[in-house]
């Protein structure tokens, strides 16, 4: 038989509620009671605050704690389990990587690359993934941990080269921030080094200068371009400009020297005003250490009597080799000058053409011919100029007895260190040795003057243009010497 109890309050001796209904609602107990259940379970799907708000709600298999607006504090003191990670990441302690790898977000590593280096491939960037990596061994400055990026991820923006961690006892926590800067290292240890993070070329050697967002290597003597830090197109390509020393010129109405071979090619992602000779090809460079050599100048004649001068040295920079100025030709019924980069102007009393230019050849030519000697007697007198970059050598001006030497040849300009600067003029020839009968001029660019009548020396080529060395006068002086060359090198490093 099913009894029932019907009452819509239950009180205690003191007459307080212990239970109450009004309408639809239940209160167990009154203001400043506990109510304690002992030993048993209670079950709702909601468990709410004063206010209505929910303290714990389920629905379905997922519980929500706390509601929208709501704090959820962790009393000081008190500690917690079961609600993930307590720190950045979760260090693998057990699983100690010693071979390439793919990290997880979430998760720290301690990479030993004793045996070796070792690649870590980072997890697919979602906004917010962390990954730590700590130097197990402290051998990362010995076999360094490359970090490659999951597809077209980044690190630090715009990255294209896998950048490395090689230095001793060095840790890193990356974490991924969005499509635009990728992973980006929050906290890192003094002794590491992210290598190669940069989008841009890094690298030392020579004179360093700047020029807006790009920086300009000046190499004034042999040395090594080490580069330290690549990446990939257009950023990996360099502009450059190559000149060989020139050549140097005879005493006593002899040839001028031919400027030094110029070499120069402006890079794609580059728009300074290069000179006409630019289009020598593109270099591209990676890391490593590219040797540099300076050319020197060719000597000049030295008197009396003497006919003797020498071509300029190559200049190289990676596969560009640009050539020496040829020597001047000397005085009387001797040879023409000698070909080279920019070819040595022809002596007096010859009726030889000048030597060549753009020798071996290469496109676009890196020199001239130097001046046409005298085909209009035996006592014309003067001497032809030698060839420059950016012209040929001037012949004798005037005929017996009025002859005067020629204008060493045009150098040309280029913008490649920021502001125009001519260089690779060709050395002015001898003149006839009399009064009133000058020597030639010697090119822009740095091409020496020829000395002047009585015992005038011709004028060296300037030091690191490529300039050819001026003729001497009659009969004891010296001819001029090449001017050395200069190799510029200039990239985009921000």
């Amino acid at each position: 038989m099913t009894s029932k109890i019907k009452v819509d309050n239950i009180t205690d001796q003191d007459d307080n509620n212990i239970i109450n209904e009004d309408s639809n609602v239940i209160t167990v107990g009154a203001a400043g009671d506990t109510v304690t259940v002992a030993g048993n379970v209670v079950k709702s799907n909601a468990l709410q605050a004063s206010d209505a708000g929910n303290i714990i709600s389920q629905s379905g298999t997922t519980i929500t704690i706390g509601a929208s607006g709501d704090t959820i504090a962790l009393a000081c003191g008190a500690s917690q389990t079961g609600f993930g990670r307590s720190g950045a990441v979760d260090w693998q302690t057990s699983d100690i990587k010693t071979s390439t790898f793919t990290a997880a977000s979430g998760k720290g590593y301690f990479v030993n690359t004793t045996g070796g280096a070792i690649t870590v491939n980072l997890p697919a960037g979602t906004a917010g993934a962390i990954v730590g990596l700590k130097d197990y061994a402290n051998t990362w400055d010995s076999n360094a941990v490359t970090i490659n990026p999951n597809g077209s991820d980044n690190i630090g923006g715009g990255n294209t080269v896998d950048p490395t961690l090689a230095a001793e006892g060095g840790s890193v926590l990356l974490v991924y921030v969005d499509s635009t800067q990728g992973w980006l290292p929050t906290e890192q240890s003094v002794t590491s080094n992210l290598v190669g993070s940069s989008a841009f070329i890094t690298a030392t050697g020579g004179t360093i200068t700047t020029s807006g967002d790009f920086k300009i290597h000046t190499f004034t003597s042999s040395g090594c371009f080490a580069v330290t830090a690549g990446t990939s197109a257009p950023n990996n390509e360099v502009s450059y400009m190559v000149v060989a020393g020139g050549g140097g010129a005879p005493l006593q109405q002899g040839g001028g020297g031919g400027a030094g071979g110029y070499r120069e090619d402006k890079a794609s992602n580059d728009s300074y005003s290069a000179s006409p000779l630019d289009g020598a090809g593109a270099i591209t460079v990676s890391t490593q250490t590219y040797p540099i050599t300076i050319g020197a100048g060719g000597a000049g004649g030295t008197g009396p009597n003497s006919n003797t001068s020498s071509p300029g040295s190559v200049s190289t920079f990676s596969t560009i080799t640009s050539a020496g100025g040829g020597n001047g030709a000397p005085s009387g019924p001797y040879p023409g000058g000698a070909p080279g980069g920019s070819g040595g102007g022809a002596g007096e009393n010859q009726p030889n053409p000048g030597s060549n230019g753009n020798q071996p050849p290469v496109s676009p030519p890196q020199g001239n011919p130097g001046g046409n000697g005298c085909r209009g007697g035996p006592n014309a007198g003067s001497a032809a100029g030698g060839g420059g970059a950016g012209g040929g050598g001037g012949p004798i001006q005037g005929t017996s007895p009025d002859s005067k030497g020629g204008n060493g040849g045009n150098g040309t300009a280029s913008s490649i260190t920021g502001s125009p600067v001519t260089r690779a003029g060709g050395g002015g020839g001898g003149g006839y040795p009399t009064s009133g009968h000058p020597g030639g001029s010697g090119g822009p660019g740095g091409g020496g003057a020829a000395g002047n009548h009585p015992q005038g020396s011709g004028t060296s080529g300037t030091a690191n243009t490529g300039g050819g060395g001026g003729s001497g006068s009659w009969p004891t002086t010296t001819g001029g010497s090449g001017g050395s060359g200069v190799v510029i090198i200039r990239y985009k490093y921000q």
